[in-house]
């Protein structure tokens, strides 16, 4: 699974090494004082999410991504999921229960374009900061008394239910940095990747159960309120008005 991300992110940063080669030949045709910067919206999907539902069983998710451009190297950014995930917690080699968890998330933050983009080009690399809320329910599918003699069980451990059980209104808030990559491939379509080192800031868990997971921030540990996250999007930018910008002199033009 790594190899395949890995993978991913390398053919990115091909795509944005080729994008930036071919614009910057052409913008050194450019005789014109200032080029007119587009501004405006970017909406699209996380495509992580459907190929993780493809490849792990009991998973399924999707995300929304989006963006609104304020300055010339300031956006607005959000982000907009659902997911489910079922698993089971393993104790010496025995099922102890297993649980479902699924429920929506919003994260709203800003990037900030740190690249140095040739004349004409709109690539960003960028860092950025989010904070994110998710609303979710929980299902105790089935569990079993932990027996560490299993004198009354010696194949497993003692089954204490198979009824669901469902906690609702649960819910979670973490803060988010955000490393990003965004390239465009052809007019107005972006490709892009971001990780994300998330730290959880509340999280309302039920009485007799814990929050193992959570939707937009994944695995919870009693040790960590630290997680990780990734995505990798395609996008369409809709350019709703545009602002000049004064080209820039090569130093070359500057000792003229």
């Amino acid at each position: 699974m790594s190899r395949y991300f890995i993978n991913i992110f390398s053919l990115l940063i091909l795509t944005f090494g080729f994008s930036q080669e071919d614009d910057s030949a052409d913008s050194q045709t450019i005789d014109s004082i200032k080029y007119q910067q587009k501004y405006g919206l970017r909406v699209g999907i996380d495509l992580s999410r459907p190929t993780l539902s493809f490849l792990i069983d009991g998973y399924t998710g999707f995300e929304i991504v989006g963006d609104y451009r304020l300055t010339e190297d300031l956006y607005i950014a959000v982000e907009l999921g659902n997911e489910e995930k079922t698993q089971d917690e393993d104790v010496e080699q025995s099922v102890l229960y297993e649980y479902t968890t699924s429920g929506s998330y919003i994260k709203l933050g800003v990037d900030k374009n740190t690249y140095q983009n040739w004349f004409g080009m709109s690539n960003q690399i960028t860092i950025g900061g989010r904070y994110a809320f998710s609303s979710f329910s929980q299902n105790l599918n089935n569990f079993s008394y932990f027996d560490s003699n299993r004198f009354f069980s010696p194949d497993g451990f003692v089954l204490g239910s198979d009824e669901s059980i469902e906690f609702e209104n649960l819910n979670a808030s973490w803060l988010e940095f955000v490393l990003g990559l965004k390239a465009e491939v052809v007019s107005n379509i972006y490709v892009g990747m971001s990780v994300r080192l998330a730290h959880l800031l509340g999280n309302n868990e039920p009485d007799n159960f814990r929050n193992l997971w959570i939707p937009g921030f994944n695995k919870v540990t009693d040790e960590s309120k630290w997680g990780v996250g990734f995505n990798y999007s395609l996008s369409y930018f809709l350019p709703l008005y545009k602002k000049a910008k004064k080209k820039q002199k090569k130093p070359n033009e500057e000792t003229e």
